[in-house]
């Protein structure tokens, strides 16, 4: 079909998919940002929200997984709590990518690096049951939830009140709700005296 290559400006006949070039900035560089804060403060901002980034993505990936996977007689309600939570962990992802932009670093994006960089457990790719499901969630929300209280005080110390406010203001009281209404599915209602 004609017009269906865009040939222009390379003078090869290749198509745009096949041009390559060299990075412009390279993973764990640093360019200059007129931020007010000092280079070292906005160095360790975007390695702190890079590990964040691996591992909030990877408690986002196991709550799609766990949409998809789970069953039982909570079947229901578990597979709408759990794609509402991948959607809540999807936007903290690009609060966390763009954050890390804003300081001149670059932010992880691919799975192989996501999966390099976590610190959370890697759950096996079968179905598990959903008692298995909520615990690992859990597990995971609490790995997030140390880190990002960890990665705040730092933010503060340094200066870095933007960094501060999206880890206190958005992650950790995301990741504090989240596991607020996932904990309320293990509770024993007959030992806890109802």
């Amino acid at each position: 079909m004609k017009g269906s290559r865009n040939t222009k400006g390379n003078g090869t006949g290749a198509t745009r998919t096949q041009e390559r070039a060299t990075e412009f900035q390279a993973f764990g560089s640093m360019v200059a940002m007129p931020i007010a804060l000092a280079e070292s403060a906005r160095r360790e901002g975007v390695d702190n929200l890079n590990q964040l980034l691996a591992d909030t993505m990877t408690l986002r990936d196991l709550y799609k997984k766990h949409h998809w996977q789970v069953a039982g007689p909570t079947f229901y309600q578990l597979h709408l709590l759990f794609d509402k939570h991948f959607g809540e962990q999807v936007e903290l992802v690009d609060l966390i990518a763009e954050r890390i932009m804003q300081l001149g670093g670059v932010s992880i994006a691919m799975a192989s690096d996501v999966a390099e960089m976590t610190l959370i457990p890697f759950p096996p790719k079968g179905c598990e049951e959903p008692p298995v499901q909520i615990g690992r969630l859990l597990h995971a929300h609490e790995i997030v939830l140390k880190e990002a209280r960890t990665m705040a005080a730092q933010a503060d110390r340094e200066g870095d009140d933007a960094t501060n406010d999206i880890l206190v203001s958005n992650v950790i009281r995301t990741n504090e709700a989240q596991v607020w209404f996932v904990s309320k599915h293990m509770v024993d209602v007959q030992s806890a005296g109802m």
